[in-house]
């Protein structure tokens, strides 16, 4: 008679940006999902837990790295210039930590997210379903993640814009959807001024972004934004999407 091997089961190959346990943690482990099998409901009590800055990628827990002053002075720079600009059409903007979801056992934390609509469904309490812009800072330890493994991610998502600030290269990154994939509307060096073909008129001095302290430059930019700049804004229908809990 032919006799049958049992397979034998294999183990989830850790990505190298898996959250590593310490010692300290080891008690706590034995609480928690293992590594590769978290499933949303899992990551979800962690972030509400008070969890450092934490990310979901197929069932693995990927730690993120903690923000410099400079990475925060940046994201606050654009923070004014976006808020400004969406706020009196009814959208909003938030800073991160706020879990986006991408896919059914994936989430990501994106520096900044931005919804035209205050009122699109994809805006949930506890994490977004989505979202039509999406901001990353660009971290040393992080780069090959933003550049590669979130572009592909928020463009299988449906995010429209995504803007990728570099720091160390000084220059900003904006890719527009199209199809499947990104397109890169431009690369704004120091001299230029970096545009979004999602917020037609909105621009930023990437210059004074780049300059410690040129706080200035965000008032001046504010002054532009005038009346007659918002009424010329055509916000194309909102598809319904899933919201995030509440």
């Amino acid at each position: 008679m032919p006799t049958f091997t049992k397979p034998r089961r294999t183990a989830p190959v850790r990505p190298e940006s898996a959250w590593p346990l310490r010692l300290d943690q080891q008690r706590l482990a034995a609480l928690i999902p293992p590594q590769g099998t978290w499933t949303a409901d899992d990551y979800l009590w962690l972030v509400r837990a008070g969890a450092q800055r934490v990310e979901l990628a197929d069932g693995w827990i990927e730690e993120l790295p903690m923000p410099s002053e400079r990475h925060q002075r940046l994201l606050g720079f654009l923070y004014r210039l976006l808020h400004a600009w969406l706020a009196p059409s009814g959208g909003i903007v938030v800073f991160s930590p706020l879990s986006m979801r991408v896919a059914e056992r994936r989430f990501r934390e994106p520096d900044l997210l931005a919804l035209r609509d205050a009122a699109d469904r994809r805006r949930g309490a506890d994490f977004w379903a989505g979202a039509d812009l999406v901001v990353e800072v660009v971290s040393p330890s992080s780069a090959a993640h933003d550049l590669v493994t979130k572009r592909r991610e928020y463009a299988e998502a449906g995010v429209a814009e995504y803007w990728i600030v570099d720091g160390g290269a000084e220059r900003v990154v904006v890719l527009a959807l199209e199809g499947d994939g990104y397109r890169e509307h431009g690369t704004f060096e120091r001299d230029a001024q970096a545009t979004s073909p999602l917020l037609p008129g909105l621009s930023v001095d990437v210059g004074a972004l780049f300059d410690e302290g040129a706080w200035g430059a965000v008032d001046e930019a504010l002054e532009r934004f005038t009346d007659d700049a918002f009424a010329e804004r055509v916000q194309p229908d909102q598809p319904e999407r899933g919201a995030g809990e509440r």
